[in-house]
C-alpha cells in the first residue's frame, strides 16, 4: 500500500474542492458504516462530515449510510464483518481492535498521552502511518483516525478518591488483556463484557461499576444506573475510521483519493465536537445527579505508579518495537523536537 501521511493528506481536500474529479469518474456508491454509539454521540459529526464531503466531491454519486447503536454488531463484530466485506465500512473503538493488530494495541496503555496536543499530534503523524500499513494486512484499509476520547472510572458503590477505593469494585471494562491488567493492578476485579450487556449488567448490580469516556456515558443513559465518575483520565480512545479491503479494491483512483481524503477532513469537525462534548456531557450528567471527582496530583500520581508494570508485562502481546515507536514519538513531542 501507498505510504499514507494522514496529516498531509488533509491538505489534499482543498485541492480536491478547487479542481474536482470530473463527475464520469465516479460510480453510484452508497457505503454502509457500522458504530457502536448512539447516534447523538460525536462520532455521528464525523460520518456527516465525510458523507457531505464524498457527495460534493462526487456530484451525488457516493454518500455514506450509517448504522448506530451496534446495530451490524459491536465495534470486534462489525470489523470481523468489514474485514470479510459483509460491512463496507466500521469507525471503531482502537481498544477492540488489538486482537486484530497489536500495534493498535498500544493505544490502551495506561496514562499514554498527557494531553490533547500529545494525542493530536501522534494520530496524524508517524505512528498512525505505519499503523495504516499494518492493517492493511488484516484487510482492512484505514482512512483516518477520529476522537472517542480520555477514558474515565463509574461506579454505584462510593466516590473514588484514591487508589485503595478500587479495591474490590468490579469494574466492566472491554475484551482486551491491556485494560484488564490495568484495572488489576489498581486493585478492582476487573469484568471483560461486550458493550451491549454492560447496561443491563450495572442495573441488575452485576458489576459495580465501568469506564468510558464522558459522551459516551451521557448518550447512552448510563447515570440511570451509575452514581459516581472520578475523572482518571487514564486511557485515551481513538476511532479508526477503517474500509474493507474488498470495498476499496472496487473503488477506482479518483474514488479512492475521494474517500480518503473526506475521511481526513472529516477529522477536524469531529474532533471539535468530540471535545465540545466533554464539558456538555459532564454538565448533563452532573443535572442527573452523577457526581464527580477530580483526582488530587497526588492521587494521579498513586495511580501511575500503580500501573506501572503494565508497561512492562505487555511489551510481548503488543510487540516490543510498537511500544519503542509511538514512546519514541512522545519523547520527541515532549522535548519540543
Amino acid at each position: 500500500m501507498k505510504k499514507l501521511t494522514f496529516l498531509a493528506s488533509s491538505a489534499l481536500v482543498g485541492i480536491t474542492a478547487l479542481t474536482p474529479a470530473m463527475a464520469q469518474d465516479f460510480g453510484s456508491h452508497t457505503f454502509r458504516v457500522s458504530n457502536g454509539a448512539a447516534q447523538d454521540h460525536p462520532v455521528s459529526t464525523g460520518i456527516d462530515a465525510m458523507s457531505s464531503c464524498l457527495q460534493e466531491g462526487s456530484g451525488g454519486q457516493m454518500k455514506l449510510r450509517a448504522f448506530y447503536s451496534g446495530q451490524l454488531g459491536d465495534d470486534a463484530q462489525a470489523t470481523q464483518s468489514v474485514r470479510s466485506g459483509s460491512i463496507d465500512m466500521v469507525v471503531a473503538g482502537a481498544d477492540a481492535l488489538a486482537g486484530i493488530e497489536p500495534a493498535m494495541g498500544v493505544f490502551s496503555l495506561p496514562f499514554l498521552f498527557d494531553n490533547f496536543d500529545e494525542v493530536d499530534q501522534v494520530m496524524t503523524g508517524s505512528y498512525a502511518d505505519d499503523l495504516a500499513e499494518k492493517m492493511a494486512g488484516h484487510q482492512l484499509v484505514m482512512l483516518s483516525i477520529w476522537e472517542n476520547g480520555f477514558r474515565h472510572a463509574t461506579n454505584s458503590v462510593h466516590p473514588i478518591e484514591s487508589v485503595a477505593d478500587f479495591d474490590g469494585l468490579n469494574i466492566r471494562v472491554i475484551q482486551n488483556p491491556i485494560y484488564l491488567a490495568t484495572f488489576r493492578a489498581l486493585g478492582a476485579n476487573p469484568v471483560p463484557m461486550s458493550f451491549g450487556e454492560v447496561f443491563t449488567a450495572l442495573e441488575t448490580g452485576a458489576v459495580d461499576g465501568m469506564e468510558n469516556p464522558l459522551p459516551l456515558i451521557q448518550s447512552q443513559r448510563f447515570y440511570e444506573v451509575q452514581d459516581y465518575v472520578t475523572l482518571t483520565q487514564h486511557a485515551y480512545s481513538p476511532l479508526p475510521v477503517l474500509i474493507s479491503e474488498r470495498k476499496w479494491n472496487e473503488l477506482n483512483e479518483a474514488e479512492q483519493a475521494l474517500m480518503r481524503d473526506c475521511a481526513v477532513s472529516a477529522r477536524e469537525p469531529q474532533v471539535q465536537r468530540a471535545r465540545e462534548a466533554v464539558d456538555e456531557a459532564r454538565a448533563a450528567l452532573e443535572s442527573e445527579g452523577m457526581s464527580f471527582t477530580k483526582l488530587s496530583d497526588e492521587a494521579m500520581a498513586e495511580l501511575r505508579d500503580s500501573v506501572r508494570s503494565v508497561y512492562q508485562t505487555s511489551r510481548d502481546s503488543l510487540g516490543g518495537d510498537n511500544v519503542d515507536q509511538l514512546m519514541e514519538q512522545l519523547n520527541t513531542i515532549r522535548s519540543g523536537n
